[in-house]
C-alpha cells in the first residue's frame, strides 16, 4: 500500500526538517496542502527541501509549482477541480463519493476517496460510507489499487483499509497530533510514529 501524507494546512518552523526526515524514512508521497497560502511561502518550503523529493510531491494549489520545481503532479478537488488549459501531466483528484471514484478513476493516476472513516484532525468530517458500502465497491471493482483511503485514517485501522482493498493511505491528522506545530522542537514522537505507519502499509 502507498503512504501519502497529507501537510498540515499551516506553515511552521520545523516544517522543512520534519518532511525531509519522512522521506529519508520512506514516505512514498507527499501532498502539498496549504489552503488560502500566498505563493510564495510554498516556494520556500519546497526550496527548503532537498531536490531529490520533489519528485515525490503533489499540489494541490499554485500549479505553476509543478513545473517551476519539477513535482510529481497536481491534484484536483473541489477547491481546485480543473487543471490548467495547457496541462497535460500527472492528476490525482478528490473524490467525495463512489461515483466520483467510478467516473475519475480513467483521467486520474489516483483518486483518493474522502471522508472514510471519522476525520481526526476535522470533527465536523465524519464518515459517509458503511463496512458494506466499501465492500461492495471492492467487489464491483470501484476500489482497486489506484484509489486511495483519506479521513480518519490511524495506525488501528490500516489492517481494515487493507481489507478493503484500497491501494493506499493518505494521513494527516494521526501524524501531526503527535508535534505541536507552534511550540515543538523534538519530532522524534513523530518519526516513531512515522516508522509504525510505514511498516503497517508494507
Amino acid at each position: 500500500m502507498k503512504l501519502i501524507l497529507l501537510t498540515s494546512p499551516d506553515f511552521f518552523i520545523e516544517e522543512d526538517k520534519i518532511l525531509a526526515a519522512l522521506f529519508e524514512e520512506g514516505l512514498d508521497l507527499l501532498h502539498l496542502r496549504k489552503p488560502n497560502s500566498e505563493p510564495v511561502f510554498c516556494e520556500r518550503l519546497l526550496t527548503l527541501l532537498p531536490d531529490e523529493y520533489h519528485r515525490r510531491i503533489v499540489t494541490h494549489d499554485h500549479f505553476y509549482l509543478k513545473e517551476e520545481f519539477n513535482l510529481m503532479g497536481i491534484h484536483l478537488s473541489h477547491h481546485n477541480p480543473t487543471a490548467p488549459p495547457d496541462y497535460h501531466d500527472m492528476v490525482s483528484r478528490t473524490c467525495y463519493n463512489l461515483d466520483e471514484v467510478k467516473e475519475h478513476k480513467r483521467d486520474s493516476k489516483y483518486v483518493i476517496l474522502k471522508n472514510v472513516f471519522d476525520s481526526i484532525s476535522e470533527p465536523n468530517y465524519v464518515a459517509r460510507f458503511t463496512s458494506e458500502d466499501l465492500h461492495q465497491a471492492t467487489r464491483q471493482g470501484i476500489i482497486d489499487r489506484h484509489v486511495m483511503a483519506q479521513g480518519g485514517i490511524s495506525l488501528e485501522n490500516i489492517p481494515t483499509i487493507r481489507q478493503f482493498g484500497f491501494g493506499g493511505v493518505v494521513i494527516r491528522g494521526d501524524l501531526w497530533r503527535r508535534f505541536n506545530i507552534h511550540r515543538g522542537y523534538d519530532f522524534k514522537d513523530l518519526i516513531s510514529h512515522f516508522r509504525k505507519l510505514r511498516q503497517a502499509t508494507q
